[in-house]
């Protein structure tokens, strides 16, 4: 199939023709809400493209991301309510906005300055409305804590030092360990232990769901490694016992690479 020519102009209208009269039964019968999995699993696919570092699979994912952009915008412009045009204009806009020391008179010197002035402006914008309103509560848990934790700081909600949210750490696990095992107390303790700590990342300017997703990662290469070695000794890793496990994960930690 030879490359179509257009550019994203050319993308736009082969999603029009998909949605027409005469396109796809399937494209057709599509809604916003019939979507809304696709668009969170494509993006996860986006991710996990770039923590694998292939051009070529982000290259795809991307596409695959734009492709829900674009259909959704097609839907809406099929039901009279906006465009893809109106979607590139909104956020072009806010872009420029919300930029005011690129495209303004103001300056700002360091990444976290920015993110300051982009608080302030979004608050701003939507003054009047309550400081949590409208985070998506479908963001995954510790992604939701974070954006909680980060609004309520923007308008002064804050521990005063490191060291504070350290002894607020310790509390709650205090608080757990008094809790009977496996009650809904402790659920809920568990609870507030997270949210602590995902404050504790935050205070530290460490994104608390990329440090989860990198614990796993590693945890799956040493597991993996760890099966590898009982596997060349002829065994499943149910045949081995607990205090040999220990030992093959302790060689597996061994042979990372040190952390620079």
């Amino acid at each position: 199939m030879r490359p179509i020519d257009g550019g994203f102009d050319e993308f736009v209208r082969t999603i029009a023709v998909l949605r027409g009269p005469d396109g796809c039964p399937w494209d057709r019968a599509q809604d916003h809400l019939s979507l809304r999995r696709n668009m969170i699993e494509e993006a996860y696919e986006a991710v996990s493209a770039m923590e694998a570092g292939s051009d070529v699979e982000l290259a795809e994912e991307l596409g695959d991301v734009l492709l829900q952009v674009v259909l959704h915008a097609q839907i809406a412009a099929d039901e009279g309510r906006f465009t893809i045009d109106d979607v590139v204009a909104g956020i072009s806009e806010k872009i420029r906005r919300r930029h005011p020391h690129v495209f303004g008179g103001t300056s700002a010197g360091t990444p976290d300055e920015v993110i300051e002035r982009w608080d302030a402006i979004k608050r701003d914008e939507k003054a009047g409305t309550g400081v949590l309103e409208g985070i998506p509560s479908s963001l995954p848990a510790l992604m939701w804590a974070q954006k909680i934790s980060r609004r309520a700081v923007g308008v002064g909600f804050e521990w005063e030092s490191l060291e504070a949210v350290w002894d607020k750490v310790h509390e709650e696990i205090d608080e757990l360990k008094e809790a009977e095992p496996g009650s809904p107390e402790a659920a809920g303790e568990i609870g507030d232990l997270l949210f602590t700590v995902v404050n504790l990342a935050r205070k530290q300017g460490i994104d608390a769901e990329e440090a989860l997703r990198a614990t796993c990662r590693k945890f799956i290469t040493r597991f993996e490694d760890m099966e590898g070695a009982a596997k060349s000794s002829g065994r499943a890793m149910s045949e081995v016992g607990i205090h040999e496990m220990e030992q093959l994960w302790q060689h597996a930690k061994s042979r990372e690479e040190p952390r620079s």
